[in-house]
């Protein structure tokens, strides 16, 4: 994601400055985003996408790359996060798919979510635990969830998730962006 991000700020002639004022992030975190000094989260990377008025996919792979029908190997998943990262990591599935209205992620969320702030973004969200426990919180409650539990709701709402237990868990994570939402910054995000 890092040179694409660059990249496509380049391609549409966008100052570093310009494009973290549509994203709602600062410029020194747009640019260590861009030198691969730090990894945006899922709200960021949509914020970033939104900004480039390109699908969240564009981040992730080249145009030339997409496809109708994309199949996605457990070994395979592209990693978006750096495994020693704190926070959560990510993996991309079915990146190379064209045209499509949902990204699906695994996520393994970290134990310790003080050190995460809430997030919220325009669209939906799907969260399937396919192994250990997880915890989705909201700033007014949580939601435990075990093995095959999932939970479905509007990314508007400030969101955060951990994993419960000794091992991290595994989720499968569905992001729906809107697209007719207004480009609104997120005061809260980096």
């Amino acid at each position: 994601m890092i040179n694409r991000v660059r990249q496509l700020r380049k391609e549409r002639l966008m100052t570093l400055e310009a494009l973290a004022e549509r994203a709602g992030v600062t410029k020194s975190y747009l640019s260590k985003v861009e030198r691969g000094q730090s990894t945006p989260s899922i709200a960021v990377s949509v914020a970033l996408a939104r900004a480039l008025d390109v699908h969240l996919d564009r981040l992730f792979v080249d145009s030339e790359q997409l496809s109708d029908v994309t199949v996605t190997r457990a070994g395979e998943r592209h990693p978006l996060t750096p495994e020693h990262e704190a926070g959560s990591r990510y993996e991309g599935i079915a990146l190379q798919a064209g045209a499509k209205r949902m990204t699906p992620f695994m996520l393994y969320p970290p134990h310790d979510a003080d050190r995460v702030p809430f997030r919220d973004h325009p669209g939906e969200e799907f969260l399937f635990v396919h192994e250990g426990r997880a915890e989705l919180l909201f700033p007014s409650h949580t939601v435990e969830l075990a093995v095959g539990d999932s939970v479905y709701f509007r990314a508007t709402t400030p969101h955060k998730v951990r994993s419960l237990g000794e091992t991290r868990a595994c989720v499968l994570l569905m992001i729906c962006d809107d697209e007719t939402a207004p480009d609104t910054p997120h005061a809260h995000l980096p």
